[in-house]
């Protein structure tokens, strides 16, 4: 019977777990968009966790069509609050869209939530696309 009971409590606590992580935070590469002497991107980030961010900064890396490192920015998409999204816009100076064949989240640069700073943010983090220039992690 305890062994039953330290089993039940196992799973429940490894569930709570797996919940707390599953959610994760979401960020998408909705569009880009052609400006004067820039490109334009729109990021649409999702906080599916039960922590609200003070600080979330991003290395982001451009290749171009050729798979050339094109430029390297940081990019910052916190403050997020737990559970909100949020559209962060940015624009890539110089850089026209059409010259842009993919996105590459590098690393996490800066990542705080309410209890400090975090370095498991690079985990928590997923990317995606809505168009045709792929964004990956």
């Amino acid at each position: 019977m305890v062994i039953r009971a330290l089993i039940a409590a196992f799973l429940v606590v490894a569930s709570a777990t797996a919940s707390a992580q599953a959610g994760g935070i979401e960020v998408e590469l909705n569009k880009l968009e052609p400006v004067e002497g820039a490109c334009r991107a729109y990021l649409v980030t999702q906080n599916l966790t039960d922590s609200n961010y003070e600080n979330v900064q991003l290395d982001v890396v451009m290749f171009d069509n050729d798979g050339i490192v094109a430029r390297r920015l940081a990019v910052q998409i916190g403050p997020m609050a737990q559970n909100k999204t949020s559209i962060k816009v940015f624009d890539i100076k110089n850089l026209a869209c059409q010259d842009i064949g993919q996105l590459l989240l590098n690393d996490v640069i800066d990542c705080r939530d309410d209890q400090g700073v975090r370095n498991d943010c690079l985990s928590l983090l997923s990317v995606s696309q809505r168009g045709n220039v792929p964004f990956i992690k």
